[in-house]
This record gives structure tokens, sequence and C-alpha cells, in this order.
């Protein structure tokens, strides 16, 4: 059941990335020979005008197919015969469309259970957070400079920056104050710790225009997650062993929906998916835009090239780049795959 959950998500992800790139090029002329969902061999399909419509064998992956993308094409409506900013927005497309369904993801949470604001429940004793005269009440307004609307904010900046001096800027009573905190080490749990206090899963609901304007900032939190984490990989505070694919990441949601499912029930289990495809979505958002061959990104990166260049790039250059871009993420793929299983064993 775990595993049909999470195909679905995934899939519902993939086709919504995938159906931007396709709304932007029929939208800016560009015949879409084939639209599907999943890889290999078509189980089933249709075509109607001149694009055909068809589900894989393999539940992973899709495509939108578009006339003359990797190749030459004499085709007045092949995406090479397009302005390069057409083909700029139909690259970006994909990216956005996830940035949007993350959006209508958190809309949904933010909505029913509320948002947690970044207002402390205490401060623990003999910390630097006590010794600065901070309080219960109060509301962490942003941590080094970076605004923080939810306390889980909080709790993650201390996470990606472990040691680091804090200059922290509060509000009380209406006014701001702003202390210098620098993290002292709990023995107890042999982390450095600046000692402030949250309660993350309590939730308070707002207006309309409140859940909305919140849901705008889950988005921004998932980003903000997600691009941390890349920097923590590239600047080697965690390794490649950390990394986790879609196997670790199936057992994650598995177990998250079978958690919720035990203690809140089916429609606590089921708000908790759509929680999980906030993450999922944003993440795929922002993976795709990294500068990186083969994915939408590395497309974006020749494309503007060609902007400032004012001349096409040999799209056999292109293609070999790409080609090799994609058998390195195909490598690591197996990597992680292999990573995902031996942590299960």
């Amino acid at each position: 059941m775990n595993i049909i959950i999470a195909i679905i998500i995934f899939s519902i992800i993939i086709l919504f990335h995938e159906l931007g790139h396709f709304l932007l090029a029929k939208w800016n002329g560009i015949r879409v020979n084939e639209f599907c969902l999943g890889m290999g061999p078509t189980l089933a399909g249709f075509t109607r005008g001149e694009t055909k419509y068809s589900l894989k064998l393999l539940p992973f992956g899709g495509a939108c197919m578009m006339e003359g993308e990797d190749g030459e094409s004499q085709d007045e409506k092949s995406f090479n015969s397009k302005s390069v900013l057409a083909r700029i927005s139909v690259v970006a497309a994909g990216p956005v469309f996830n940035f949007i369904m993350a959006w209508i993801f958190a809309l949904i949470v933010v909505g029913i259970i509320g948002y947690d604001r970044p207002v402390l429940s205490g401060v623990m004793e003999g910390f630097p957070a006590e010794e600065a005269g901070l309080q219960a009440g109060d509301e962490i307004i942003s941590m080094n400079g970076h605004r923080t609307h939810f306390y889980r904010e909080v709790s993650l900046y201390s996470g990606f920056h472990p040691g680091e001096e804090v200059d922290l800027v509060y509000e009380r009573d209406g006014k701001r104050y702003e202390v210098t905190l620098s993290p002292k080490l709990d023995e107890e749990s042999g982390r450095e710790l600046i000692g402030l206090s949250g309660r993350p899963l309590d939730r308070e609901k707002g207006t309309v225009f409140q859940v909305v304007q919140n849901s705008f900032y889950e988005v921004r939190y998932w980003i903000w997650n997600t691009l941390e984490s890349l920097r923590m990989l590239f600047t080697g505070k965690v390794g490649m062993k950390d990394l986790s694919g879609p196997v670790g990441l199936v057992k994650m949601m598995g177990d998250t929906y079978d958690n919720n499912q035990t203690y809140g029930g089916t429609g606590q289990a089921i708000l908790s998916m759509v929680n999980f495809s906030i993450f999922l979505s944003a993440n795929l958002g922002i993976m795709n835009l990294l500068p990186i061959p083969a994915l939408d990104g590395g497309r974006l990166v020749f494309l503007v090239i060609e902007a400032i260049r004012r001349k096409k790039i040999s799209p056999e250059k292109e293609g070999m780049v790409h080609f090799v871009g994609l058998m390195a993420l195909m490598a690591l793929m197996i990597f992680v795959m292999f990573n995902d299983i031996k942590n299960l064993l």
C-alpha cells in the first residue's frame, strides 16, 4: 500500500512538472510529439491532434517530447525554430509548475492545520538565550538576517549552522530587540545550543489572507531547506552516504503514513502525505534548476549563453554535453539506490 501511495504522489508531481513544459510549448506554437508518464514500453495511449498521450511501463519519470528539442528539424513548429525567450519560458515552466504545485499543497495544509509562529515556549536554563534575557512569548524575527516565519525555521537554522554565533532579533510587547548569542555545549546531547525552546506542532489558524501568505512562506521554508542541504553537501558537512533517493523516500513516506494513521487516523495520514508532497515538489523544482547537463537548469544555461552571444550553440555539441550529464546522473542514481538499500538492511 505504501509503495502505491508513493507512486501516485511521485506521478502527480512529475506529471505537473511536465504539464508546465507542455502548456508553454503549446502556447509558443511548438509541436509536442508525445506527452507521457513513466518510462519504457508504452502500456496505453492515444493520439489527439499532433500529440500522442501515453502511459509507460515503469512508473518513474515522464516526458514532454517536443519536435526538434534534441536535434535538427526543419519544421516551423520545432523547438529550436522559436525565439530564445520562448524556449527559456518552456524549459523554466517545469520547475515553476513544481513551485505552483507546492504552493497548492501548502494552501491545503496551512488552511486545515494552520501554521507555527516562531514564538518561544521557554528557554533552556543555563544557556545563552536565558542569559540574554529571552523568555516565553518572545517572537523570533530573524537569525543572522534570515527572516523567520515559523518556529521550524528557528530549529532548522540551528541545525544547518551548528556552533555559529547568532545575531538574533526578537519581538516582545510590540518592541524589537537584538542580541548576539554564542552557542554553548550541551554535554547531554553533545550539541552546541543557544537554548531556545518552542512548540512547532502547535499551530494557529488565521484569516484567508494569512493562510495564503503563510502558504508562500511554507514553500519558501522547503526551498530554503533544500538549498541549505545542498550547501552542506557541497561544503562537505554531510557526505554522499547521507543522500537519499526514491527507495529511501518511499520508506520515509511509508513510515510517516503509518505513524500518522496509527495516532491520528486516515485523515491525518492523508494530510501528512499532502505535507510531504510540498517538500517533494519544491525539492524537484530546485533540483531541476541546478545548472547540471540534462536537467532543466543545464538547458537554461545553454539558452542564456545563446541569448548573450546572440548565436545558437551547435545542437550536436549541446546534445553531447547533455548525454554525458545524463550518464553521470544515472550513475549517481544507481549509487544512491544501493545506498538506500544498504541503509534498509
